[in-house]
């Protein structure tokens, strides 16, 4: 029972991180939007053993062999770790009939580690704050994380 929950909510984190980044893909292609910068991110993550966790700028640290690498691995380790948590959290009747509203909410808490941790660490301040347009960057990311839900209650489903 335990490894079935466990397994279900690898695939829907899998799920949910894919289809985050073929949103973001859109975005970039047909609305001409930045494409998520994962070299940063692992920049971030790879300067964080050395005992660096806040920048006052990521793009000015020092670079890493293999951020590129590293900000990918984060993202999908990320993803898959949210995945088993909901299914950790909803069990297995939820597993076994899944709704949407759950996997949604959740999906809008996880926000928070991106606005409260991850961009103040890189040096773009409490939930993007020190961006040129905060607001923009918000709803951006709000949009992503409710594809991330769907996501998350597409891989359920599977």
């Amino acid at each position: 029972m335990t490894e079935s929950i466990l397994m279900s909510g690898v695939v829907m984190g899998v799920v949910a991180t894919v289809a985050m980044d073929i949103w973001a893909q859109l975005l970039h292609r047909l609305a001409g939007l930045p494409a998520p910068n994962w070299a940063m991110v692992g920049r971030w993550v790879a300067h964080m053993p050395r005992g660096q966790l806040v920048h006052d700028g990521i793009g000015a640290a020092d670079a890493v062999p293999g951020e590129l690498a590293i900000g990918w691995l984060f993202h999908y380790a990320v993803g898959i770790v949210y995945g088993v948590a909901l299914a950790v959290i909803m069990g297995a009747g939820w597993l076994a009939a899944p709704t949407f509203w759950p996997a949604w909410i959740f999906a809008m808490l996880t926000i928070g580690f991106g606005w409260f941790v991850m961009q103040p660490g890189m040096g773009l301040g409490w939930a993007a704050s020190n961006t040129p347009n905060p607001w923009r960057a918000r709803g951006l990311g709000l949009a992503a994380h409710t594809v991330f839900g769907v996501g998350l209650w597409l891989g359920a489903l599977l």
